[in-house]
């Protein structure tokens, strides 16, 4: 934040209302507390907090037994008071300088105990703001008792911090949960505190969805839970009122997905000074600075348990973006707008072979950022080919036609078809997993993060198994001269089908040396595979070379006719040299060509491609003479 830490200290222009801070409080006795009474609010306290600039008390001058105030959302929007009392200051918990203080809850979290959802709630002691709710013990606690984040932590997270966490959450980069073992002065030795979870609320997203990325959002330390606000986020501007939205103790979300499908993660505000705001006491995803929309939530209900409390929540009304994401807490500011990828999304559904079609279309906002954004395409693209609901589905051929529009660049445009029962793999997962490799392809690369201005993608199913296999090929006639033409034919044996005959033409060029030769029919994985490592192995690719070699891919629906040539290709950057001298692939594999590089011991030219409409396999090489 552009104020120091020190400067916030000395802003005591406005303390919130405090009445009779002095009165005895009222305590109630539980007879299962390891940690005595259970606290209870005094007969009066201090209003609702309200955004501007607040008081502060040190973590240094908090004292165990201090009776103190935290608010937090219930039910709907407007946050409840809850009774606080301080257990005691743990000294450097998280490392030089970052002390956590532990206290006890009561009211309704004696009841709910620490749910997830709950962090960030603010304390306040004497009207001052002591930190935000942030920890918890683990499992099974019979208390609520809690961790604290010290509002000086928070209030170090600055806007124009460009450095990255070394550890942050993604879904290729598994982290340890973090759980840290109190001192036995003053918690029970066996206890562990955690970070209070973070639910992540899917909307419009089929409970099987849930359950396949499991293995995922477990790894990342994830709750994933099923809301109902899918079509309620339909934008990621800020909402008329964004002025007076995200109070402390309001609910806050970080939108991942929004639209007709939504991703959002809820937690609680801790400080508003009018302009930005503070949130969670702890990370969302560690991921430093971002832009990701910030929303207003409503809480629908807090689920009680010992073992996971957790808060069901819908987000309501962009308010802002999400600008840092760090270990003590987020920081967003109201009323900006963050970058997102517009997703449109078409689903052609043929629930019976010969039956027309059944179209539907989404559309949907995406988060911007090299780890999170191919996830969320596979994620959004599996979910809505997983809720086709046709018994045809489970024979079936998936064909996803994509297209990205990057900002200066070539768009790319990209398809492939799978087919269910062909794999392990389901198709809808395949498909996502394809598309999302060219995501993580496209923000992998180390020059610049591609401005994806659009995407749109078009998945056709069909209600048939259409793949089929190259058996067996032959020429008319293995004689040709130069400049004329060879004429054949293909056996393809499709699935559960009679053989089907094709017939091929290929014209030879007129510079083609007398001699023995070789035509080689082929699917799309022979060609590209050479390519695809070398592409994959050369880590200076810059964005133009990487959208390029994607453009070069070769569809699986499609039959290859190539002339093979003895001499090897080169796959260097994005080019393929043809036919290069063996003297010259000595000098570049010697080293001296400075740059990664693949080669083949042959050159494929193509010289036809037939449009098959089934995923082909296979190949098949003939022989023939030029006289």
């Amino acid at each position: 934040m552009k104020q120091s830490c020190a400067a916030i200290l000395c802003a005591v222009s406005l303390v919130f209302p405090v009445c009779a801070q002095n009165a005895p409080p009222v305590r109630a006795v539980s007879a299962h507390s390891p940690y005595g009474e259970v606290p209870t609010l005094p007969k009066t306290y201090m209003e609702r907090p309200k955004a501007g600039p607040v008081a502060i008390m040190r973590a240094a001058d908090v004292k165990a037994g201090m009776q103190g105030v935290a608010w937090t959302v219930f039910q709907g929007s407007v946050p409840e008071a809850v009774p606080v009392e301080i257990i005691g200051p743990w000294k450097n918990a998280w490392g030089p300088r970052q002390d956590v203080i532990l206290a006890k809850l009561g009211g309704k979290a004696a009841k709910t105990n620490v749910a997830g959802g709950m962090s960030g709630s603010p304390v306040y002691i004497d009207g001052k703001l002591v930190g935000a709710i942030a920890l918890r013990i683990s499992v099974f606690s019979p208390d609520a008792i809690c961790g604290i984040t010290p509002i000086e932590q928070m209030l170090e997270i600055n806007a124009i911090d460009a450095t990255r966490p070394a550890n942050p959450k993604a879904p290729q980069q598994p982290s340890a949960r973090a759980e840290l073992t109190p001192p036995a002065s003053l918690l029970d030795p066996s206890a562990r505190l955690v970070p209070i979870d973070t639910p992540l609320t899917f909307s419009g997203f089929n409970e099987a969805t849930l359950r396949e990325f499991k293995p995922y959002f477990d790894q990342m330390g994830i709750t994933a839970v099923q809301g109902g606000a899918a079509g309620a986020l339909n934008s990621s501007k800020p909402a008329p009122g964004w002025k007076d939205a995200l109070q402390p103790g309001e609910a806050i979300a970080g939108v991942l997905v929004s639209g007709d499908m939504s991703i959002t993660g809820l937690g609680t505000v801790t400080y508003n000074d009018g302009k930005r705001v503070l949130g969670f006491g702890h990370s969302f995803f560690n991921l430093g600075p971002l832009s990701m929309p910030m929303s207003r939530g409503e809480v629908l209900m807090v689920l009680s348990s010992a073992f996971q409390p957790n808060k069901f929540a819908n987000a309501t009304e962009i308010a802002g973006a999400l600008r840092q994401d760090r270990h003590s807490g987020i920081m967003g500011e109201l009323g900006e707008s963050a970058n997102t990828i517009p997703v449109d999304l078409t689903v052609r559904v043929q629930p019976v072979p010969g039956a027309p079609p059944i179209e539907k279309k989404y559309h949907f906002d995406a988060f911007v950022h090299p780890k999170w954004t191919p996830f969320l395409m596979m994620l959004t693209t599996f979910n809505t080919l997983n809720d086709i609901n046709s018994a045809a589905a489970d024979e079936a051929t998936f064909r996803l036609q994509g297209k990205v529009e990057i900002d200066g660049q070539q768009p790319i445009e990209a398809s492939t078809t799978v087919v269910s029962g062909d794999s392990p793999m389901p198709a809808p997962m395949q498909l996502g997993s394809w598309w999302a490799e060219k995501f993580g392809r496209l923000f992998a690369n180390p020059h610049e993060i591609p401005k994806v201005k659009r995407v749109q993608v078009v998945v056709d199913m069909q209600a048939e198994r259409r793949i089929t296999t190259v058996e067996s090929a032959w020429l008319d006639s293995s004689e040709v001269v130069p400049g004329g033409e060879l004429t054949g034919k293909v056996a393809l044996q499709p699935w559960r089908g009679e053989r089907v005959l094709r017939e091929f033409r290929v014209k030879v060029p007129e510079s083609i040396t007398p001699g023995m030769h070789r035509l080689l029919l082929s699917d799309s994985d022979t060609l590209n595979r050479t390519q695809l490592i070398a592409g994959m192995s050369n880590r200076t690719l810059d964005l133009t070379q990487t959208i390029s070699l994607i453009n070069q891919e070769r569809s699986n629906d499609r039959l290859y006719v190539s002339l093979v040539d003895p001499r090897p290709t080169v796959y260097a950057d994005d080019r393929a040299l043809v036919d290069v001298p063996t003297s010259v692939l000595n000098v570049m594999q010697s080293g001296r060509y400075g740059r990664p590089m693949a080669a083949s011991a042959e050159t494929a030219h193509l010289v036809e491609s037939i449009l098959l409409n089934q995923v082909v396999s296979g190949n098949a090489a003939l022989q023939f003479t030029v006289k």
